[in-house]
């Protein structure tokens, strides 16, 4: 599996931003009612991370209304020898 961090935006309205967490909330997700959120500081985006197989996957996790509005970033770590192997392959080290 891979992990994936998904961002959800969603309108700075005030009501609609309150409504949108509360469908969040009460989805019955997981990922969903433990989104974190940037509201109170003028971000008006939902951000989780999730381990599923492909991004089509993470996005089937986001209600259908939000999806147009989600950017889902496949999440990669790297140790310094993956690093090192990867410049010498690349001839800059």
């Amino acid at each position: 599996m891979a992990k994936y961090f998904v961002e959800v935006s969603h309108s700075p309205e005030r009501v609609e931003c309150l409504r949108t967490i509360q469908i969040f909330l009460s989805s019955g997700s997981h990922f969903l009612t433990h989104a974190d959120w940037g509201c109170l500081d003028g971000e008006h985006k939902a951000w989780f991370i999730i381990d599923v197989d492909k991004k089509e996957d993470a996005l089937q996790i986001v209600p259908s209304y939000y999806r147009r509005n989600t950017k889902i970033i496949k999440l990669s770590r790297f140790n310094l020898q993956e690093v090192e192997n990867m410049l010498n392959y690349h001839g800059t080290q």
